[in-house]
């Protein structure tokens, strides 16, 4: 694919991590402690991939994303979209966005993502990067109305980019490059101790969507914009 990244990941600091290799081929956890990722590569086939990344890509209602700092509305050239089972709604940085119904195609990716975690979910958060000039900052999805220890499903259509979760006491960094097709699922205590983000790099030309599931368990959420 045009603009995907060279297999492997590079070591920027001795408390980096690398575990692209291992899971290639087990999805046990990312994580020693404190939580559990579990990353499953070709969870959709290469034209499987390629034919959903298409049809959502052309299917989604996407919005431009945007925020409200110091008092001012500001557009971001991210664009998302929020669809689930109900037309609840969930506000963050003085913004509301209300939930649309779901697609064929993302109904498609639902019951397959759910099958395969044994989890039920309700809502899904899509988000379209461009390029590698968007990305997301370090955070977590640890909003009350996800519940104390949420399931995040999330599934990758597009460019290859790499993925980071920084343990919040010790700052030990784990990377994995988030494959086309792929699925990464965070569970267990992960949201309280990990933070994790989407880096922007200028390697990267061509765009990627990202789609993370989740139980919303309330009728308003806090859910920052772009989970990774």
């Amino acid at each position: 694919m045009s603009g995907s990244l060279a297999s492997g990941i590079t070591r920027p600091t001795g408390r980096e991590v690398n575990q692209q290799t291992l899971f290639q081929e087990s999805d046990q956890s990312l994580l020693i402690r404190d939580g559990v990722v579990e990353y499953i590569p070709s969870f959709f086939s290469p034209p499987e991939a390629e034919s959903l990344f298409q049809e959502l890509l052309e299917t989604t209602p996407w919005q431009e994303d945007e925020v409200v700092l110091f008092g001012q509305r500001r557009k971001l050239s991210r664009k998302v979209a929020w669809m689930g089972d109900s037309g609840f709604t969930y506000s963050y940085s003085g913004t509301s966005k209300t939930a649309s119904q779901w697609t064929p195609a993302l109904t498609l990716v639902k019951e397959r993502v759910e099958r395969r975690t044994a989890q039920r979910f309700n809502s899904c958060l899509l988000n379209l990067y461009h390029d590698g000039s968007e990305g997301m900052g370090w955070h977590s999805d640890d909003e009350k109305t996800l519940g104390r220890n949420p399931v995040i499903a999330s599934v990758s259509f597009g460019a290859e980019r790499i993925f980071k979760l920084k343990h919040r006491k010790s700052k030990e960094v784990v990377s994995v490059i988030l494959e086309q097709g792929s699925l990464l699922v965070m569970k267990g205590e992960t949201q309280h101790h990990w933070v994790h983000t989407l880096p922007k790099t200028k390697k990267i030309s061509t765009p990627r969507i990202n789609l993370t599931f989740r139980m919303f368990v309330g009728a308003r959420s806090d859910l920052q914009p772009g989970e990774s």
